[in-house]
């Protein structure tokens, strides 16, 4: 092998290996090993306060575990996964500081009424998924843990499917005293925050190719 031909080999080396390298940094790792792999995932909050409206998301959503019956397989896996009992177990974490507001100063006390520090995850662990008549419609139910504190929630879902992927969405309702959290206040009082938020979710699901 030539000077000039090892030099150009060692290039498409290093820059494979980065390329490489990047792939496995945005493949999060609770996704290893699992039987279907979070593609895309967004949570949104929204409430009220007696001066202003107020919203805060986040994509650092993530699956802790996920585990399916031994018959959810195969070109009807998208149909055999919306039937009760398909799922055996399921949980999901999102990062409590990556939730972000375009409303400045709201983060920090956001955090503090979170406890972030302390309880640096919100998860939910599914108990058991509902079908109907209709199969895009489900009922979730599972224990919802915010700020250390654990409750059981129930709210109804809307699947869809296009390709290889399959979408989640719901819309759930809770107060934050439910979970010990106090309302966060500002302005030395004057600006106090509804306990009653509504959590919105999305998240894209996809089969691994390997």
């Amino acid at each position: 092998m030539t000077g000039r031909h090892s030099i150009r080999f060692a290039v498409r080396s290093l820059v494979a290996m980065s390329m490489w390298g990047v792939v496995i940094a945005a493949s999060p790792a609770s996704d290893v090993r699992l039987p279907l792999k979070l593609s895309a995932g967004r949570v949104s909050l929204a409430g009220t306060s007696n001066i202003h409206d107020y919203t805060a998301s986040t994509t650092g959503v993530r699956i802790v575990r996920l585990e399916l019956a031994e018959g959810v397989r195969g070109p009807n896996f998208w149909d055999e996964i919306v039937k009760p009992g398909a799922i055996e177990s399921f949980e999901v974490a999102i990062a409590a500081r990556s939730l972000s507001s375009p409303r400045e100063g709201l983060d920090k006390n956001m955090y503090k009424a979170l406890k972030v520090t302390e309880f640096p995850d919100i998860t939910f662990r599914l108990i058991r998924c509902d079908g109907g008549a209709d199969p895009a419609a489900l009922r979730a139910t599972g224990m919802l843990k915010v700020a250390g504190v654990e409750r059981e929630v129930a709210f109804d879902l809307k699947t869809s499917r296009r390709d290889m992927s399959f979408t989640v969405n719901g819309t759930l309702t809770l107060l934050m005293t439910d979970y010990g959290i106090a309302p966060p206040k500002a302005m030395l009082g004057m600006l106090k925050t509804d306990p009653k938020v509504t959590v919105t979710f999305e998240t894209v699901l996809t089969i691994p190719m390997t």
